[in-house]
């Protein structure tokens, strides 16, 4: 149990975002109609697919108006559609605190074991500021592939 527990914070971790970009995600808000005072410009993934037992990096691109002292992020994963794990991180511990009104990238780099599983995964991520908030929802998809540490040299 304790190593599925792992794992899963492992996923969880190597999903949260990126410093080097390569290939834009489609995202998609939440809530279509909401008016969120984060603006997603897009989440890049590095590499894609994701590569098992190699880092992974995750980032997120936005923008806001208004300065956030700190918050929340909230995420959920889905392995084909099933829920397999919820997190949540400290905004500054992802990024520099305080954001400023303008551009800012969320990011994260993790290791995946080299037993995670290939297919495809779907992350939904809530921004919360220190008054819980919601400053944006999205959610998009990314995909594990086969290779791993252990064939490649």
């Amino acid at each position: 149990m304790e190593t599925m527990s792992k794992f899963k914070l492992m996923i969880i971790l190597s999903l949260c975002l990126v410093v080097r970009l390569t290939q834009a995600r489609d995202v998609q808000y939440c809530d279509k109609k909401a008016e969120y005072g984060v603006e997603v410009k897009g989440v890049e993934i590095s590499p894609d697919p994701v590569a098992r037992g190699k880092t992974a990096t995750f980032s997120i691109a936005a923008a806001t108006d208004n300065a956030i002292s700190g918050g929340k992020l909230v995420i959920d994963v889905s392995y084909f559609g099933w829920h397999i794990h919820s997190e949540t991180h400290d905004l500054c511990e992802e990024t520099s605190c305080p954001v400023s009104v303008g551009d800012f990238v969320v990011s994260h780099s993790q290791i995946l074991p080299g037993f995670t599983p290939p297919g495809s995964y779907s992350l939904k991520m809530k921004m919360l500021d220190g008054n819980k908030k919601e400053l944006t929802c999205i959610a998009f998809d990314f995909d594990i592939g086969f290779a791993s540490s252990v064939t490649d040299s």
